[in-house]
């Protein structure tokens, strides 16, 4: 199932929090910066999308297919950017910030051949690159 851009930040953003400990809509809120309603707005879709569940005590659960979603899109920017540091040399901030766009955007096949490039040969052409500088 496809979800929108907005949606899968907060997925990622639910399963990185819940790495740290439980999980509450306000966490998320000062987290991305949101307002509590529009985080609230957020959760409830997700919910109704079968990614999330909320206890009676407030706290965010994710459900299988949401961890399996938000690990998808974890993964996904962690590999892009990995190679925009890696392959192109580009610091690390810049890439993180980068990475948040692309990994929404990037199609199948592009983000495989990303990742086997990354795997391939990287490393050694962004070493000679930087030895040439």
């Amino acid at each position: 199932m496809k979800i929108q851009e907005s949606q899968e930040n907060y997925l990622k953003t639910i399963f990185l929090l819940d790495k740290k400990g439980e999980v509450r809509a306000i966490d998320v809120a000062r987290e991305l910066g949101f307002s509590k309603p529009s985080v609230s707005r957020a959760v409830h879709l997700l919910k109704d999308a079968g990614f999330l569940n909320i206890d009676t005590s407030g706290e965010l659960k994710l459900t299988l297919s949401g961890i399996e979603k938000a690990s998808e899109i974890f993964k996904k920017h962690e590999t892009i950017k990995s190679f925009l540091i890696t392959c192109l040399g580009i610091d690390e901030s810049l890439a993180e910030k980068e990475a948040c766009h692309i990994e929404h955007v990037i199609g199948a096949e592009t983000f495989q051949a990303m990742k086997r490039r990354l795997k391939n040969s990287c490393w050694v052409s962004h070493k000679l690159h930087k030895e040439a500088l």
